[in-house]
């Protein structure tokens, strides 16, 4: 059987925590900055868990980094 490739693009953006959930950077934060509120900026700072959906398929891309 041979190896399976990880997506670079997905080991770059994403983390999984040893209960198997994936980290990800919180959404909104690139640009328009002048029209979001203090408040949703200050929200949006550091990572945010993935919903069980989503994390299915970037799991798919990571085969050997599951660590859950």
């Amino acid at each position: 059987m041979p190896k399976l490739k990880t997506k670079s693009s997905a080991k770059k953006r994403f983390k999984i925590t040893s209960k198997g959930k994936v980290i990800m950077p919180q959404a909104g934060k690139r640009h328009g900055m002048i029209k979001r509120t203090n408040s949703q900026i200050r929200k949006q700072r550091g990572t945010t868990i993935m919903s069980k959906q989503d994390s299915k398929i970037v799991k798919s891309y990571m085969p050997y980094n599951l660590r859950g």
